[in-house]
């Protein structure tokens, strides 16, 4: 019986239906507290009348596709390490979604408070941590047609981060509006596996540990390594002093929140930014935080607020690969940028944030995003939980100054319309949540054309969201016109004059050099570089004979790129990342897949040199 006992305790500890959080993304399970809840959402609004009886279904038919929707979390006794995703044999959809109408008056006020409620209320730990409320009746929202529904998803950070958010969208959502008359799948049958038994998770915990018993000093010493190495200090000017004294000025949203969230969003044209971006030679990012800058710099100057210093921004950066946009975890690290709100003109601060960015990007390059993300399992697990809920209850920001006062993320949504049984989803808004010391978070999320702002906060910290929101979409008109004054004093440049013809020049011998390209690759590769919306061609041509560089157009080139001139410029002085540019979309590589394949290693080769 003994022999039965411990062979099937084995089983248990070798079965893979349980598997443990992160460190990481166990900083969001131990950070929730009374008055901040630690769930993510989406107000989605669905054009025309969308049956509830068939969204459920459809959310019913794919949760198969989404295995942590049938999972809850199970600690192990005492909380001796972290908690494990475990199948749920109580798993009830009709626990999960609910339906409801929006009361009278039926327009964007009630929707939006209405969604600051639904958002302030916690999802419960003892179940799959996620929910979604169907909102029928919005018949007065502005630019609503009348008859559409809204959904409210919440979902707990533990499970997902931005980019895992978008995943979770494309296998709800249709790309197309075929889909209308088609019979909805039956759901597949779901067969939970038995909950694992105290003793088998400490075994399988005690087995994870003596895996890698010394990833802390492992972690450690690698980090202080990069330092003694001297690396960061030599990609970084020395005549730049960024990282030095980075002080964090004390604000308004650096105090303690209070329960109930309050939101606001401010929509505006990717166009438009994109059109700003082509003309100053930035990233969209860069942009983003301008247009918030100025929002918090009038917000806070009209409460004569403001801090001389600037204040700083946690800007959260995916590290999630193309293979792993489906997992459902968190893939992300951080960098801290100050936002310049101590200037007062539009372009000055959009010139000191480039510029801040621009060094982030060459410091977080040189650690290796992998690498920052791995020191949050560094962090003894029992410490973790200790720290979290020690800095909200002995009120620890009040003795120090926060890291950062504001987090502003930007989250690349689909460029193209999706839809629900043929319905077209209209707009999409991302709420995040806050916490003592950190109450104001603002998150940029683009779909369709789109680009909206949505401002998550609290009623103590922010009670007129919705006038905050108005101040982004105000910096963002102030901005624009200043630039497009700037872009009309400045004629646009010759083919000559490109800014990029210096990666030409050393892209052309790193492809004389390389023979492996060379014997793999004879044809045409076609550059359209574009300045203001004009586009110069310069094509690469790669034979036996050798490789030559001409200042015109192909017709059957093998691979075709298109891109910025800045962009291109920035990439080959390492101010960019070319998977961030590729992320963003701003590159943009037509051919077959082989040459694709080839040209992007090469090319990624060439920039990390």
């Amino acid at each position: 019986m003994a022999k039965k006992l411990l062979k099937n305790l084995l089983e248990d500890v070798k079965s893979n239906s349980f598997e443990q959080i992160s460190g990481q993304d166990a900083t969001f399970l131990y950070a929730e507290s009374p008055t901040s809840p630690m769930h993510v959402a989406t107000l989605i609004i669905v054009e025309g009348s969308l049956k509830f009886e068939d969204f459920k279904a459809i959310v019913a038919s794919k949760l198969h596709l989404i295995p942590k929707f049938r999972k809850r979390l199970l600690n192990l006794p005492m909380n001796l390490d972290y908690p494990y995703w475990v199948d749920d044999p109580n798993f009830d959809i009709d626990l999960h979604i609910n339906r409801i109408r929006l009361p009278e008056p039926t327009n964007w006020k009630t929707l939006r408070e209405l969604t600051s409620s639904i958002f302030s209320n916690p999802l419960d730990l003892r179940r799959p941590l996620w929910s979604i409320d169907f909102i029928e009746g919005l018949d007065e929202v502005s630019q609503v047609p009348k008859g559409s529904v809204a959904i409210v998803s919440k979902v707990h950070h533990v499970m997902i981060d931005g980019a895992s958010g978008v995943g979770i969208m494309s296998i709800l959502f249709d790309k197309s509006a075929d889909e209308k008359d088609k019979e909805i799948p039956k759901p597949i049958p779901f067969d939970p596996e038995p909950l694992p038994d105290e003793i088998s998770l400490l075994i399988k915990s005690s087995q994870d540990f003596l895996k890698n018993p010394f990833k802390i000093p492992k972690l450690a010493s690698e980090t202080a390594l990069y330092f003694l190495q001297g690396k960061i200090s030599k990609q970084l000017s020395p005549k730049k002093t960024v990282f030095k004294n980075f002080a964090t000025p004390n604000t308004i949203f650096n105090k303690n929140v209070s329960p109930k969230r309050t939101w606001g969003t401010a929509i505006l044209s990717f166009e438009r930014i994109n059109t700003l971006r082509k003309i100053m030679g930035v990233t969209v990012n860069d942009l983003i935080l301008t247009i918030c800058a100025g929002g918090i710099r009038r917000y806070l100057e009209e409460r004569e607020k403001l801090p001389s210093q600037p204040l700083v921004a946690n800007v959260p950066i995916s590290i999630r690969g193309n293979e792993e946009n489906q997992a459902l975890n968190n893939q992300i690290s951080n960098m801290l940028v100050k936002i310049a709100t101590h200037i007062k003109d539009p372009i000055k601060r959009l010139e000191y944030i480039y510029e801040q960015t621009s060094l982030g990007k060459k410091k977080h390059k040189t650690v290796g995003a992998k690498s920052l993300a791995q020191m949050a399992e560094a962090v003894p697990f029992g410490l973790a939980n200790l720290a979290a809920g020690l800095y909200s209850k002995y009120n620890i920001k009040e003795f120090i100054k926060p890291p950062f006062n504001v987090t502003i993320t930007n989250v690349p949504g689909p460029q193209n319309p999706l839809y629900l049984r043929g319905q077209k989803i209209l707009s999409i808004f991302g709420l995040t949540p806050v916490l003592d010391g950190f109450g104001l978070i603002i998150a940029a999320f683009s779909y369709n054309g789109l680009v909206s702002i949505t401002t998550t906060s609290d009623a103590k910290t922010m009670p007129d969201a919705d006038k905050f929101s108005r101040y982004i979409r105000e910096a963002a008109n102030e901005l624009e016109t200043v630039i497009l004054e700037r872009g009309k004093q400045h004629p646009k440049p010759q083919n000559e004059t490109l800014k990029s013809n210096s990666f030409f020049t050393k892209f052309k011998k790193y492809l004389t050099d390389n023979d492996v390209f060379k014997n793999n690759f004879d044809g045409i590769i076609d550059f359209q570089i574009e300045v203001e919306k004009t586009v110069f061609p310069t094509q690469i041509l790669v034979s036996e004979k050798g490789v030559m560089v001409k200042k015109e157009a192909s017709e059957n080139a093998l691979i075709t790129i298109e891109i910025d001139d800045l962009v291109l410029y920035h990439l080959y002085r390492k101010k960019l990342l070319l998977k961030e540019v590729m992320i963003q979309e701003r590159i943009k590589i037509t051919g077959n897949s082989k040459n694709k394949v080839l040209f992007l290693k090469i090319l990624s080769d060439f920039f990390n040199q």
